[in-house]
């Protein structure tokens, strides 16, 4: 215990790989919110609204959905560094009992050979006993010897890893009590920004209540997010034809690299046949001008430098086609199913989606394999999630109480990717789900098994 409590200090002052990793990861993130957090600012100048009450939830809401996110993260890491933890104590139980058998087997070889070997090599040799037994004695001393050196190196290999199994298991126990403090202050900030969320809500209900009932707001809403889903169709492609304009232009380098390679090879198989031509005339008065038909033809030379795979070019959804999934969905949330697509709203315009009733802080789940292309808050849609299916398909989670994805993240189908809520100053606690293909709000209906 005193050598783990000492040991400790060191190992706080240096940085966890679980650390590393996140920063690596946060790093990667960067560039592609900066040019979300664009969009955003593009949108949001753009259009006729300037003042909403909602957007004075905005600051609060994001914060509970970053809390929330970073609870979930801590929770996943928590499960995996006690699980890293047991199996740590597991490997050192297992060490301290293979060392106590070594150093069991050890004490006894010791004493055999005290007792059957109180004769030194030199002493045996000039003994002048029966040269068989002299032989014999020399090889048992051997075996003997050799077998108490791999004891020993084996014992030697256990306690240092016993020495590594005790570091590990330091730094997975100061990581665990890492992960408790960020805990402790992310429930700390969290129930924060829900107190201060309800004293605005508290303070602009009433006006929150008299904008939701015009509808040149809800139109905006759908403009507003309509211009985003076209932003960000627009930015896919960009990067879709970047990505294939550089897998392009590596099959053609390696194109290049093949000709060279197999112009080599012709040159060099010219040479060959030159020389053996050369051979062959000084033999005979006339070369055969097959002599070279034998030969392993130039075609084979290059064999070897056949074209190296590049990663395929796949839609972002990998497995299944998204268009494939019509009616084999499930609804991203459980629920009552209180709005369709297409119906009639007394504040304004029809439906563009679904919304769905359910408790707040319940999972929402995708209902497709794909990449999370927004996670962010939007006015009209509070804590907005986003997911690019691939051909043109996307799928829109909003009013959420926390999104748990990033922006780049890959998702599965039915992977958890927010908690439903009533962010964005909706009244009822739920989730608002689109689809939408090439720009366009298309009816869920066809799509979602409602069983």
């Amino acid at each position: 215990m005193a050598v783990m409590l000492a040991s400790a200090p060191a190992h706080a002052q240096k940085p966890s790989e679980r650390a590393k990793q996140k920063q690596a990861a946060e790093a990667e993130r960067a560039e592609l919110q900066q040019k979300l957090n664009a969009l955003k600012r593009d949108i949001t100048q753009t259009e006729a609204a300037k003042s909403h009450a909602a957007d004075a939830l905005a600051q609060a809401e994001t914060a509970i959905s970053d809390a929330n996110r970073a609870l979930r993260d801590l929770a996943g890491d928590q499960r995996a560094t006690q699980s890293r933890l047991t199996q740590l104590n597991h490997e050192q139980e297992r060490l301290a009992k293979t060392i106590d058998t070594q150093q069991k087997r050890l004490s006894l070889l010791l004493r055999d050979q005290y007792v059957a070997g109180k004769e030194d090599r030199i002493k045996l040799l000039l003994s002048g006993d029966n040269p068989n037994r002299i032989n014999r004695e020399l090889q048992y001393m051997g075996y003997v010897s050799q077998a108490q050196a791999k004891l020993i190196d084996s014992l030697r290999a256990n306690m240092a890893a016993v020495e590594s199994n005790k570091i590990a298991t330091q730094e997975a126990r100061d990581e665990l009590d890492d992960i408790a403090r960020e805990q402790r202050e992310q429930k700390a900030q969290l129930e924060k920004e829900k107190a201060r969320r309800g004293a605005l809500l508290a303070q602009l209900s009433g006006k929150l209540a008299g904008q939701r009932k015009e509808a040149g707001n809800i139109e905006r809403d759908e403009q507003r997010l309509g211009g985003l889903v076209d932003k960000l169709a627009k930015l896919i492609e960009e990067q879709r034809k970047a990505d294939a304009a550089a897998l392009e232009k590596r099959r053609r380098e390696q194109r290049e690299h093949n000709e060279r390679q197999e112009q080599l090879a012709r040159a060099k198989a010219k040479r060959e046949a030159e020389s053996k031509a050369k051979v062959i005339s000084g033999k005979t008065a006339k070369a055969n001008p097959d002599a070279i038909d034998n030969d392993e033809p130039p075609s084979k030379l290059v064999a070897r430098n056949e074209l190296v795979p590049e990663p395929a070019v796949q839609a972002v959804g990998a497995g299944r086609a998204f268009s494939s999934l019509r009616g084999q969905l499930r609804l991203p949330v459980k629920g009552d199913l209180i709005a369709r697509f297409g119906g009639s709203r007394s504040d304004g315009p029809s439906w563009k989606g679904l919304f769905i009733r359910a408790i707040e802080g319940a999972e929402v789940r995708a209902v497709a394999g794909g990449q999370v292309v927004f996670a962010d808050w939007l006015r009209g849609f509070g804590n907005l999630i986003i997911i690019d299916h691939g051909g043109q398909y996307m799928t829109v989670y909003g009013n959420n109480q926390a999104v748990l994805k990033r922006a780049g993240d890959m998702v599965n189908t039915g992977d958890t990717i927010a908690s439903a809520g009533n962010s964005g100053g909706n009244e009822q606690s739920g989730l608002y789900f689109e689809m939408r293909h090439q720009g366009r709000a298309i009816d869920p209906s066809g799509w979602i098994t409602f069983r």
